[in-house]
Formats: C-alpha cells, structure tokens, sequence
C-alpha cells in the first residue's frame, strides 16, 4: 500500500486540493494546507517510492525564501497600481460622463445605448483594468436609463455585464499581468498580443446587438430625438464637426509618424497619442475663439466629445503607450496611470465644481479596496508557492506534463482539453485562483508541446520565427521552434479569454453577482419620467448572459484558429538588406596611401621587381592556389 501511494502521490494530493476547494475552504489557506500535509506524509514514503519522491525535512528550509521572493515581485507591483487608478476614475464620475456624451453620439440609432455601454465598457477596460468598477458603474449609470427607453431587460443586462468583463482582456488587464508572472513573460508581451483580441471581442459584442436589433426592434430602441442635447441654434446636432475633425487629427497624427519605423501596433499607438492631442488643441481654441468672438468653428457636440473623450485617451497613451513602446516597465506605468487618475479627477473637481468627485472619502475607500484585493492576491500567491514545492517534490509536475503531451490530436488536441478544462473549472473557482493553481501546472507541458509539435513548427515558419533543424539519431531531420516565447503568449491570451468566461456563465459568475447588486430587486418610480419601473430578475440577468457567453468561447476559437491575432505584434522585423556596393566607408585614407579614382581606399600596387632578386616561384610544394597578387574571384 505504501508504495502504491507513494508512486501516485502527485494525482492524490491534486485531487484534495480539488476537495479541499470543493468543500468551501479559502484558495489561499487550501493551497497551503494541501502543501503541508502532503510534504509531511511525502517525506514519510519517499523511502518507498523508488526516488519518484525528493522531498526532505532541509527542504522545508527554502520555504522562506520563497515567500521572500513573492513579496518583492516588481511586476506584481503594477496589480495596486492598476487597481487604484480604476477605483478613482470609477468615482470621479468619469464613466457617468462618457455615458451620457457617448450616449448622446449614437442618438436615435437603434441599440444606440447598448452600443455606448460597449464602447464605454471598451474605454473603462483601458483605463482600469477592473472588473467590478466597470460593471458596478455601468450598472448605475446605464442600466435605468436603458429600461426607461424600454430596452429589452436581457440585452441590457447582458450587454452591461460583458462589456465590463473586457477589462480582462484589454490592456491594463490584472490577468494579464499575472498570467505574464506565472508564463514567466514579460508583461508588455502579453499587452501587445492582447490588443487586439480585446478589440475584436468588442467589435463582436456590437455585432450581436446589431442582430439582435434588426430581428427586434423593440429590444434596443433609439432615443427619442426630444432627449437629444448638444444641439447647434439651428437644432441640428452638427455631426459632419465631428466627423471633419476626426479626420483631420487622425490625419495629421498619421502623416507625423509615417516615416517614423515603429512597428504597426506602436505606430497605432503614438498615431493616436498625436491624434487626440490634436484634437484637444483644436478644442481649445474653439474654447477661446468662442470667448472673444462669441462664436465658434466647432459644434457643441464636437466639443462636447472631445472634452470628455480626450482625457481618458490620454490616460491610455500615458499607460498603455509608454509600456508598450517601451518607455517604461508596467510597475512604472501603473503608478504614472494612478497619478494621472488623481490629477483627472482634480481637474473634473475643479472644472465642475463638484466637490464629490474627488475628496478625502473617494481616496481613503479606494485605498482600502486596494489594499484588501493586493493582499488576497498575495496570499494566494504564497499558498501557491507552499503548493508547488511539495508538488514538485513528488513530480507532479512530471505526471501533468506526461498527461497532456499524450493527449490525442497533438498541439490542437492540447489546446481543446485544456480550454474544456478552464472553462468547467472557472465555474468554481476565479479567475486569479485559475491563473496561480493551473496555470504553472500546465507552463511545463504547453512549453514542450509548442517546442517541438508540427504544428507549432508550420505556424513558426508561416511567421518568420526562428526553426532550427536537427539529424535525430535514426538520420531524420528534426525541426523544432528556437523561441516558444510568441506560442506562451498565444497560450495566456487563449487562457485570458477562457478565463473571462468565469465572470460571465450562470449561476457564479462575479460580473453577474456585481450587476445583481446594483440592478433594481424592486419596482421603483423613475425619476425622470415618473412611471413605476419593474425590477429586473436574476433570471433576466443570466439568460442575458449566455449569449455573450457563446460569444466568448467563439472568440477562443478564432484565436485558436488564427494565432497570428495573438503574436502578429511579436514578430520582429529583419534588419533591411544593403546593397554590399552601396556599404559607404567613412574613414578618410592616410596621407601617401594608396587611392582609387573617387578617393577612397585602394589595393597597394603590385611589388616592385628588384634587380638580381631571386624570381618569385608561387607554383611549388605548399604554394596557394591562386598568385596572391591578383585577388580570387568566387562567383
């Protein structure tokens, strides 16, 4: 009996953490717990388990160490940053007014307040990187105004609690920098392969409300053109401003960096940067042209967009731009996007004067909120390295690796089983217990896997990766991918995405227990109209979310199929080739040595024949080839 535990050790102590969750207990303290007990009873039959077990009482001594180096992680420094900077913009009022101008942009279009919510949703995810401060907001905010129109209560809630799940996926995104951590990547990697897909997951968002809307009407009406503001004197809404001046700073913020020779994600970036800095310019101007003149070139809803648009943009650029550019680390990009939090709100503060959108109370309750999610994450992160110590002590981590990379259907076959294996357990457990529990189990497997399948080869060679190509010892020729770096990323944003899926299917879902927090339990009088307004049922809230479940694991596919989404911004352009006739040599020959006609450097003349010398013999033993006086051609 001994040795039959002590050779299947690691798919037993797997299997109670598994137990220990079900039954209710904290990650955090399961992890560590399940480590504990399992080192104990590995050190008592590691005599019996033919050197499968290396685990040893000095071991225990490493365990400080360990912990010591969780706690000084630089990269885990960007999680408080990140989450502070959303908290304030969240209370700032920042989203309440991205809504309502937004709002207003899309007008009477039909779903145009489902569309808003997305593109907020989309806004907020770039600028918090929080789940709970999306949803919460948008909860708040859009969620009655949406049923006052009559909304079909199931679009709305749907559509409110997937877009504020984008903050998982869209860069800052928390996940993406603790999947960074545990992928051992960096986290601007995973950033650039997540743009991306985060867009394209918005855009399949609007898609279906499109859908929805044409097949149903009524499910998404426009606003009545009554509610419409932001109009010129004339009363029309003054759409082609907006539309000449977008244009026109998109256009400016193109031709300022067409020659610049960054890559298309970092010229996308700092295109925009210029872009909106050139609109807010423009604004300004029309600002001061109206001051003096009384009249301005812009219309008010031009200005309107552009003052509420630009600073969360600029925010993004401040963030996101320096991090992937390359102009700071995602810690330092962190605290500079908190700082520019604080300041946006001051300047909301003051340019409202409305004293609650930033105080003393805003910033002593996101501090606390801080403090409680980076301490939950820290614990799971030391219970986990607890777990992992006595885990590969019993190689566990051999009995995973083994498990997967004997699945069937080779690379794709590993992909499949594991996405099905994320996606059931992400209806338990979260997406921060996913990341720092599964993930390093499967590091090892995935990193062989993507090293040596065919199919990782093919994809490698189709992108311009490096292979190399190897005589096995049969004498055939082996190819396997240098750098699997791009594939572990493909692999996070795969997991990223999967992952979002555990705030959104029924019936444990956070974005949905966030929503249900805020959406009214009760019939109440709207304030605006007077009518009495039906609640909205939990029953209500999940059917809503299920399509945009679907969604999800669509877009999971479409990355799996085309992981040139994922690792398109990761390839790294060759050096332009140069004409070896066109190589210029800078350096100036010395006075009296020998030149060509234009100048430069030339070959010395041919030894001068000295008179009663011995005659140079160049065809005896040992002799060159070639008379060296003359150069050997190669062609």
């Amino acid at each position: 009996m001994s040795v039959f535990l002590a050779q299947n050790l690691a798919p037993i102590m797997f299997a109670a953490l598994v137990a220990f969750l079900l039954l209710g207990y904290p990650v955090a303290f399961s992890l560590g717990a399940v480590g504990l007990i399992f080192f104990v009873i590995g050190v008592e039959l590691a005599p019996y388990s033919d050197g499968v077990i290396t685990l040893s009482w000095p071991l225990l001594n490493s365990m400080p160490g360990r912990i010591y180096e969780v706690m000084r992680n630089d990269t885990l420094l960007a999680i408080p940053f990140f989450t502070f900077m959303g908290l304030i913009l969240e209370r700032s009022g920042m989203a309440e007014d991205l809504l309502e101008t937004i709002g207003q942009l899309f007008g009477t279009i039909r779903g145009g307040l489902a569309y808003a919510v997305i593109f907020v949703g989309a806004m907020l995810a770039a600028t918090t990187g929080v789940v709970a401060a999306s949803v919460i907001s948008m909860g708040l905010i859009s969620l009655p105004i949406m049923l006052r129109y009559g909304y079909d209560r199931r679009l709305a809630a749907g559509t409110i609690a997937a877009s504020g799940t984008l903050a998982q996926i869209i860069p800052p995104s928390l996940v993406l920098i603790v999947l960074a951590d545990q992928l051992g990547r960096s986290v601007d990697q995973m950033y650039k392969g997540a743009l991306l897909p985060g867009i394209m997951l918005a855009g399949l968002y609007a898609l279906y409300v499109f859908i929805v809307c044409r097949i149903n009407p009524a499910a998404g009406p426009g606003l009545p053109p009554e509610e419409i503001g932001h109009r010129k004197p004339d009363g029309t809404r003054g759409l082609p401003s907006l539309g000449i001046l977008t244009l026109i700073s998109g256009a400016i913020g193109t031709a300022a960096l067409w020659n610049s020779g960054y890559t298309a994600m970092e010229f996308f970036i700092l295109a925009l940067a210029v872009s909106i800095l050139v609109a807010l310019a423009v604004a300004l101007v029309n600002k001061a042209t109206i001051r003096s003149t009384g009249r301005g070139f812009l219309s008010p809803l031009a200005e309107r967009v552009t003052f509420v648009m630009v600073p969360p943009l600029m925010l993004i650029f401040l963030v996101l731009g320096t991090i992937l550019v390359g102009l700071a680390t995602p810690t330092e990009g962190g605290a500079m996007g908190a700082v520019g939090a604080l300041l946006l709100a001051g300047i909301n503060r003051y340019l409202n004067s409305e004293p609650q959108r930033l105080n003393w109370p805003i910033v002593r309750q996101a501090t606390e909120a801080t403090a409680k999610l980076s301490a939950f994450v820290m614990f799971i992160l030391i219970g986990a390295r607890i777990f992992s110590l006595t885990f590969y002590g019993v190689n566990g981590h051999i009995w995973v690796e083994h498990l997967l990379t004997s699945l069937p259907g080779g690379m794709y076959g590993f992909l499949i089983a594991v996405m099905i294996l994320v996606f059931l357990l992400a209806f338990f457990l979260d997406f921060f217990e996913l990341a720092f529990i599964l993930v390093p189990l499967l590091k090892p497997a995935a990193e062989s896997i993507f090293r040596t399948a065919p199919e990782a080869v093919e994809i490698a060679k189709a992108m311009g990766f490096t292979v190399i190509a190897t005589t096995g010892a049969d004498g055939a020729i082996v190819e396997t991918v240098a750098d699997v770096s791009p594939f572990m990323v493909w692999f996070g944003i795969l997991l990223a995405v999967n992952m979002q899926t555990s705030f959104m299917h029924p019936p444990f879902g956070f974005a949905l227990f966030y929503l249900r927090s805020v959406a009214p339990k009760e019939p109440y009088t709207d304030k605006v109209t007077g009518k009495t307004t039906e609640p909205v049922l939990t029953s209500q809230i999940y059917w809503g979310a299920v399509p945009y479940v679907g969604i999800q694991l669509l877009m999971v596919a479409i990355v799996m199929a085309l992981p040139w989404i994922a690792m398109h911004a990761l390839v790294k352009k060759a050096p332009p080739a140069k004409d070896p006739a066109a190589i210029e040599r800078p350096l100036n020959p010395a006075p009296g040595a020998p030149t060509s006609s234009d100048g430069r450097f030339a070959l010395p003349p041919t030894p001068p024949v000295i008179e009663g010398a011995p005659a140079n013999d160049y065809t005896g033993p040992g002799a060159p080839p070639h008379d060296m006086r003359d150069l050997p051609r190669f062609d």
